[in-house]
């Protein structure tokens, strides 16, 4: 198996045990679903983790995040068609889970950081099903996009 493909397959099994069971394998459970050693697995983690915002628990090789979810709990509380169990790394990113649950309804709960309060926002596939309240604005402190005196918002 060539390098991009065992980064290929290995994104591949995280994602869809995270998405599955709300929790990412462990190496030893990679190796096996990819029928190669410990050592190998355990390495094709953090590769993978080096390649995405994610990461591993420092000092170990425990999948801490893995975008758009987050093994920990976070403030961003996600249910696939009224199941919970899911974590979001960030509120932004987790408007992207709907792509990883093709014709399920993702609901994102979250207080808003900067007064605390509600929000909730249900997406199935491009649809918008309910915002709480509305409108709901999303802001980053990442400088994305450009000179910053061209961002209009920060």
């Amino acid at each position: 198996m060539s390098e991009l493909e065992l980064l290929d397959r290995g994104y591949s099994a995280i994602m869809a045990g995270v998405v599955d069971g709300a929790r990412a394998p462990h190496f030893t459970e990679l190796a096996a679903d990819l029928d190669i050693e410990l050592d190998a697995a355990r390495e094709l983690v953090h590769e993978l983790v080096g390649m995405t915002p994610g990461w591993v628990h420092p000092g170990t090789d425990l999948l801490s995040s893995f975008p758009p979810f987050n093994m920990q709990p976070t403030q961003y509380h996600i249910m696939i068609d009224g199941q919970g169990g899911w974590y979001a790394q960030c509120g932004l990113e987790a408007t992207a889970i709907r792509w990883l649950v093709p014709g399920k309804t993702v609901r994102i709960e979250s207080p808003c950081l900067c007064c605390g309060e509600s929000m909730v926002l249900e997406m199935c596939d491009e649809d918008i099903v309910s915002v709480d309240p509305e409108p709901m604005v999303g802001y980053t402190s990442a400088e994305i996009g450009g000179a910053a005196d061209s961002r209009p918002f920060r």
